[in-house]
């Protein structure tokens, strides 16, 4: 009786016997002290970035982003000023703004006209050579524009530059010229150094006889043809190609000796 009173006594109190008490668990060794974080910092968290960089560098870093800012905003706001109507910054500044625009960050908007271009246009150029047994040598007309469609044909990622230089080379040098190729404006002389220099340059890179030789002498002129109707709109158009020839241009001898390359 005694024994059966005690096994009893044991099941109901539990595995910790009559005084209700549990056996300690196994120690855990303890955790490495955390490093105390620097001041402003996340206790227990890797610094990385610009942040994990000594403060030297730190505060390079942080000059250099803001110098790229500053460009930045100062680049957005002279695009701006270029398009926006007349106002007293403009009027004020004018001439250090199209400076710093024209010509290589003009704007056009003619994609968003109620009337957008239906014509082709094709800027082609021929060139007097000088050749080294002291002959002179007008090659043929060399259509560059031509060339630029077929560098860009099949390309999933065609160069700004390809697209887009000669192109708008050639759009700066007509706003700026009257139909008689007189320069209007200010700004007349820069598109057509501007145009001449790009015409050598393709020259020289592209043309057999001009690499024989040096350019003396370039002529450029557009071929200008109306796009194709659809067939459904029974509208009838010329497909004759419009010239418009310019003058010839004297090569600076920079340009002659290749330093615009």
């Amino acid at each position: 009786m005694d024994d059966a009173y005690d096994e009893g006594a044991d099941a109901r109190h539990g595995p910790g016997g009559p005084s209700g008490t549990r056996p300690e668990p196994e120690s855990v060794p303890p955790s490495p002290p955390i490093p105390p974080a620097p001041a402003g910092e996340s206790p227990g968290l890797p610094r990385t970035g610009v942040a994990a960089l000594s403060p030297r560098y730190q505060v390079g870093a942080a000059l250099a982003l803001a110098l790229v800012a500053v460009a930045a905003c100062v680049h957005l706001g002279m695009v701006f000023l270029s398009v926006a109507p007349a106002n007293t910054v403009t009027k004020q500044h004018g001439k250090a703004i199209e400076e710093w625009v024209y010509p290589e960050f003009e704007q056009n908007w003619k994609l968003f006209a109620p009337n957008p271009l239906q014509q082709n246009i094709a800027v082609q150029v021929r060139a007097e050579v000088l050749m080294q047994d002291g002959t002179t040598t007008t090659t043929g007309w060399n259509d560059l524009s031509a060339q630029d469609g077929r560098a860009i044909d099949g390309s999933l990622l065609p160069s700004h530059t390809v697209q887009n230089e000669l192109r708008r080379a050639w759009d700066f040098f007509v706003t700026t010229h009257g139909g008689d190729n007189r320069p209007i404006g200010l700004r007349g002389s820069l598109s057509e150094q501007y145009l001449r220099r790009i015409v050598v340059m393709r020259m020289y890179a592209g043309d057999a006889t001009s690499q024989k030789g040096t350019i003396e002498r370039v002529q450029v002129r557009s071929s200008t043809t109306n796009v194709a109707p659809p067939d459904w709109s029974g509208e009838k158009v010329s497909d004759t190609p419009v010239y418009r020839v310019l003058s010839w241009w004297t090569v600076t001898t920079d340009e002659a000796n290749g330093g615009v390359r």
